[in-house]
Formats: C-alpha cells, structure tokens, sequence
C-alpha cells in the first residue's frame, strides 16, 4: 500500500483531515467529491446500518468507460445514478463511493448507509466502484491508491471495523466484476479474503445489482457436456 496521507473529506457531514500516518514512502492525498460537486439527486430514501462495516466490496463500471477529467467522472457519476435510480427504480446509486480516473473519490451512498451493489452485504459493507471497464486491464496508479487511502480513511474514523474483510463483487454475485485484471489486483491487498461456500451464497436481493448496462456474467469455467443420444 503507498503512504498514507491528508485525506479531505468536504460532504454529507465528513468534514474530517486525516493526518499523515507512517505507512511507506512518500505521501499519498486523496479528495471526496460531494453529492452536491457531482450534481446527485437526492436519494428517494436513506436506510443506515450500525457500523464499523465489516466487509469492504470492490466493483467494476463496466460502463460507463474510464474516465479521466474531474467533469467527465462527474457525468459517469450522474449517469449511474440515473440508470440506477430512473431506471431500476433503487433509492440512489448502488455503490457507497466511486473511483475516477482523476484519482478522486466521489461520494454515492456514503459510510452506514444500506447500498445495492451486493445481494447479502448490502446492510454490513462499503461498496467501492472504480470506474470502468478493468477485465483485461489494470485500473491506473491513482485509482488504486485513492481506494486503499479511502478504506484507510474509514477504518482510522470507524467507519469500518479494523478486521474488515476485502472482496470481490464476483465473490459474492454470479459476475466477471470488478473483471478479471482488478480482481487479480486486490487479491495482493492486505485484507482480502477467500469466502466458504455458505458465506458466498446469494439470495435474491431487494435491490437487485445490475451494472449499466447489465454487466455479462461470469464466464464458464469449461464448456458443459454434451447430451448424450
């Protein structure tokens, strides 16, 4: 993980500076972009959950693509939430936050508050979007660092529980998200964790997840037998 340093956090009530810890070389800064900078609707409703969440949960877009201004990220922000929110007919966007290429962090749902991004963890986790489409490759440097400065952030102010658990949306959905090359990435994080077979089950959700558009599910791991004659 690279250092770790000033987080500024400037909405929905985050108005917290992280000061720097000693976690490597160099000093690492991130910035929340709030609901407001990013032009988000308000949600329909708000449900929260008791934290520290003990489950952090890494996605892909898959569409919208990569982007890699401020207004750019700004409009796949919007985006998702329409689609999400117009569309699927959810309270809000899906995720608790999203990654742009710009290197910021934009707040969806926020910390404690019930997601649709993960049938089962939707109630007991924070769901992280990096935006794009990361099957084949790796997200750039300041996306994954703003990510594990974000989940930083979250556990230094108890938002989520020191012993989180690190996952995979594909870990918990029949899905190629976060895609293969970011899956592989986040498997090399500090925290990640295979799951048993009970912890993987997934019932059907409220909220249903759905990527804009639908992302394609997991590909078979062998083709099936042929029917015999």
């Amino acid at each position: 993980m690279t250092a770790l340093g000033l987080v500024l956090l400037s909405m929905m009530g985050y108005s917290q500076n992280m000061q720097p810890a000693n976690i490597g070389d160099g000093v690492a800064t991130a910035r929340l972009v709030s609901r407001s900078d990013w032009g988000a609707r308000f949600p329909k409703s708000v449900e929260r959950f008791e934290g520290p969440a003990p489950y952090v949960i890494i996605h892909h877009s898959y569409m919208p693509a990569v982007c890699y201004t401020t207004p750019d990220c700004m409009k796949s922000m919007r985006d998702m939430q329409d689609f999400h929110q117009l569309e699927r007919g959810w309270n809000d966007i899906g995720y608790s936050f999203g990654i742009g290429g710009d290197g910021l962090i934009y707040t969806g749902r926020g910390f404690n508050v019930i997601g649709a991004h993960a049938p089962k963890y939707n109630d007991k986790s924070v769901g992280i979007v990096l935006i794009g489409d990361w099957r084949t490759e790796l997200p750039p440097k300041q996306m994954l660092d703003a990510a594990k400065n974000l989940i930083a952030f979250g556990v230094f102010k108890g938002y989520i529980d020191p012993a989180y658990k690190l996952l995979g949306h594909r870990q918990v959905r029949d899905t190629e998200c976060p895609g293969d090359r970011l899956f592989a990435e986040i498997n090399t994080w500090s925290h990640f964790t295979q799951l048993n077979a009970t912890e993987a089950s997934t019932p059907a959700p409220v909220e249903p997840h759905v990527h804009m558009p639908a992302h394609p599910p997991a590909a078979p791991k062998s083709p099936p037998a042929a029917p015999k004659v």
